[in-house]
């Protein structure tokens, strides 16, 4: 019978399954007037990064408006202007702006929102069946729509399952970076692992039912033997041969086994 022969090697086999991850800002903080008067001044729109102290709006109460031009009127080295800054709480990006200028609010009024540049990161979707592989701190690569990825790691597990999809909703820290809300990214996370002797997987052969796994190996350079086999993990190419032992100098049939014997004659065509 020729055969093509084959070896096995000693790896590592990994099984990854693919999840989603949606970008996120855990907080958005909203910029509220603390008192009554007209916008004067909007130093931002929105979309726009600011810095933490950094003036968003100028607003004149109305009494100044009014009081404040005649003072100076009366004495112009005054310079009464009755104008209050509004500055950011935080570092982050403006989401919304609630008036233009020349508007009149009222104190305790929302004037804009503002997406925390700190609390940003990805919000995994995690099936339960998952649930022992992601563990708090662990490092994770979430690859993006243009082909870029970013690094982050498990930073909390949000105390919400949804009970249609039962996953489990995991909070990926990033470093902030100037994305938008609401990114899908794709997260690939290592589901199963085999470390052990390794086969191609042509040269392991099996019933219908995929109940029963043999192999052939080579007992010299011209004889060969059905040995049966236990699997482990199974990726494209390759499998994990759970039982019996093998060594790397080992020699395997990897094509033109089905149909033989306990214990076969073989020629050698091809050394794969």
């Amino acid at each position: 019978m020729a055969v093509t022969i084959t070896a096995g090697s000693f790896a590592t086999l990994t099984d990854s399954t693919q999840l989603s991850a949606v970008s996120t800002y855990l907080r958005e903080i909203s910029v509220k007037n603390d008192l009554n008067g007209y916008i004067q001044q909007i130093g931002n729109r929105v979309g726009d990064k600011v810095l933490r102290g950094q003036r968003l709006f100028t607003v004149q109460t109305k009494e100044s408006k009014n009081i404040g031009n005649l003072i100076n009127q009366l004495d112009a080295s005054f310079q009464f202007s009755g104008m209050r800054k509004i500055k950011s709480p935080v570092t982050g990006y403006i989401t919304t702006l609630n008036h233009q200028a020349g508007d009149y609010v009222q104190e305790g009024e929302a004037l804009a929102t503002i997406a925390d540049d700190a609390s940003f990161g990805f919000t995994l979707n995690l099936p339960f069946e998952y649930n022992d592989k992601i563990r708090l701190h662990q490092p994770l690569t979430i690859h993006l729509p243009d082909g870029s990825s970013l690094e982050g790691r498990v930073e909390r597990r949000l105390p919400q399952m949804d009970s249609a999809s039962q996953t489990e909703q995991i909070f990926i820290k990033t470093i902030p970076r100037a994305l938008p809300a609401n990114l899908m990214g794709t997260v690939y996370l290592t589901a199963h692992s085999f470390t052990g002797f390794l086969l191609p997987t042509a040269s392991i052969y099996s019933d219908e039912s995929k109940q029963h796994f043999w192999v052939f190996q080579l007992t010299s350079d011209s004889t060969a033997r059905k040995i049966p086999v236990a699997i482990g993990l199974e990726n494209g190419s390759q499998t994990g041969i759970a039982t019996p032992k093998f060594s790397d100098s080992d020699r395997f049939v990897l094509d033109g086994g089905y149909g033989l014997g306990d214990r076969v004659d073989i020629r050698i065509t091809t050394q794969h």
